[in-house]
């Protein structure tokens, strides 16, 4: 009698890590954070002195207080400067992902789908000709055992005429 031996857990976890979802998650993890720096440098260094021509540099000062003796620590603020800054973030961020990342990969992908379609298109003519002359040949071969030597055993139509005169009878 044969015992199934059941994976360990340590094979399960590594199959676990080594499907393609798990890498290629950890990779996007990877750039973003990576890509994130470049993000925040950007917004630090060009955006928020762009705004600081107009007022302060650091858009975290910029706020709004809703009671009337706002000084220090009293009164309540809200810091739309630091909501501000956060949208600025994510929009140039998924801007730069979607143009640099998603756009030219949906490009590609539908360059492929595309000369794939094409090819199986002209695979599926070549096999649907191929089958319909033989179907032909099929028919004249049972047409002439059928017919008695020298009798024909029907009228061939315009395109068998055609095909069965030879390549220069067109």
């Amino acid at each position: 009698m044969s015992e199934k031996k059941e994976p360990s857990v340590w094979e399960g976890f590594r199959a676990f890590l080594m499907r393609g979802n798990v890498v290629d998650l950890a990779v996007a993890v990877v750039v973003g954070a990576a890509f994130s720096n470049i993000v925040n440098s950007v917004v630090k260094g060009v955006i928020n002195p762009v705004v600081g021509a107009i007022g302060t540099k650091n858009l975290d000062h910029y706020s709004s207080c809703l009671s009337h003796a706002c000084k220090g620590d009293e009164g309540i603020r809200i810091l739309w400067g630091s909501v501000l800054g956060a949208t600025l973030q994510f929009v140039i961020t998924a801007a730069v992902v979607y143009f640099l990342m998603v756009l030219p990969m949906a490009r590609f992908l539908a360059r492929q789908e595309a000369r794939r379609k094409a090819r199986e298109g002209t695979h599926e003519v070549v096999q649907v000709t191929e089958l319909e002359v033989l179907k032909e040949i099929r028919d004249a071969l049972v047409a002439q055992r059928t017919a008695g030597p020298g009798e024909q055993a029907h009228s061939a139509g315009p395109g068998e005429q055609a095909r069965s005169a030879g390549p220069g009878a067109r």
